[in-house]
């Protein structure tokens, strides 16, 4: 208890801190034709909520720290190549290659996704090698994944906040250490950032911050598939995997790159038809408490086949509800008819 009250002061002396120096610090947001700010911004708070995570755990339950120090320095990694993008804006090559090798050192230490579930009473199990290659590929996509979701004052925050509610529940559930002290630490760190910021934010988090909540997650996600199956976590974690196919695959219909930054995301279409950044923020965190709180009812689920089809058919509605095609096809086949009508009474006179 004592180091969740020194999370709580140590993220808010930071984050104070970095908005005080960050012209100092070089952790200033320049808004370009993505960003839905039209001034520059303090960035970087995520280096004050880390690092106020990482001393609390440290000083107050260090033996805990200790024992699982790999997870520890390997956040603490993960939040040096968000601050470093956050200063010099790297490319996302270099982002792939840092999480790549931190996210192969926590699966060489037994981080590792070693089923994809039992269904029709058969349990699909990896092998070594294949568990190795998915659990990287499962880190650093959701890590990404939660990086994409940070386009509102509020969003990334208040998504995290809720993934990581469930899994300081499981961890309460099953008395998991790992589960609980690294998901209150963060709960009690978001709650203060997000003090700063909620609409109108006073700052962001960064990269420093998205890149290492997105880690984080993952490392909690897979953590907790000891004691509940796949398909609860894809529940659990379920707007930025949504978020993340919506995007992809509208960019591979446009012949683009799936890595090619836009402006396709949910909180991008919320903000189109809703113009109120309070309101698409909350509508979206409503989605996700929803899902969430379905995720965490399948725990102890035998049978997952019918947990899956129900999140692939939510996947199918997302995919066509945020479908932006629509609004173009409608748009150019009113176009089309009133030139038909056009042609057809043209040709009766």
């Amino acid at each position: 208890m004592e180091s969740l009250f020194l999370i709580i002061i140590l993220t808010y002396s930071f984050i104070y801190l970095i908005i005080k120096n960050a012209e100092k610090l070089q952790l200033i947001d320049i808004p370009n034709e993505r960003s839905a700010h039209k001034k520059t911004m303090p960035r970087g708070a995520g280096l004050g909520f880390v690092m106020a995570v990482l001393v609390g755990i440290f000083i107050g339950n260090f033996s805990h720290f200790i024992e699982y120090y790999y997870i520890y320095l390997s956040i603490f990694l993960i939040m040096l190549v968000g601050i470093y993008d956050d200063r010099y804006e790297v490319s996302y090559k270099l982002k792939f290659v840092g999480l790549l090798v931190v996210s192969l050192y926590v699966s060489f230490h037994g981080i590792t996704i070693d089923s994809l579930g039992k269904y029709f009473d058969v349990e699909l199990l990896l092998p070594s090698f294949i568990a190795t290659v998915f659990t990287v590929f499962a880190i650093i996509g959701f890590t990404n994944a939660l990086n994409l979701t940070d386009g509102l004052d509020g969003l990334a925050g208040s998504l995290s906040l809720i993934m990581m509610s469930a899994f300081l529940l499981i961890g309460y559930q099953f008395h998991d250490p790992l589960l609980i002290n690294l998901s209150g630490g963060f709960i009690v760190a978001l709650v203060v950032f997000l003090y700063f910021n909620w609409y109108p934010a006073k700052i962001f988090m960064g990269d420093s911050g998205s890149l290492t909540l997105g880690f984080v997650i993952s490392i909690l996600s897979i953590k907790s598939l000891e004691y509940i199956p796949p398909s609860a976590v894809l529940f659990i974690i379920g707007i930025p995997l949504i978020d993340t196919f919506i995007v992809m695959r509208r960019r591979i219909q446009r012949g683009q790159s799936p890595f090619k930054a836009d402006k396709n995301h949910i909180h991008h279409f919320m903000y189109k038809v809703k113009v109120n950044v309070k309101i698409s923020v909350l509508l979206i965190i409503y989605l996700q408490l929803a899902l969430s709180i379905l995720g965490y009812q399948l725990i102890g689920a035998k049978e997952e086949s019918l947990s899956l089809l129900l999140f692939v058919l939510l996947l199918f509605i997302f995919l066509n509800m945020f479908d932006q095609r629509f609004r173009y096809r409608e748009k150019k086949g009113k176009v089309e008819r009133k030139k038909d009508y056009e042609i057809d009474n043209s040709s009766t006179k």
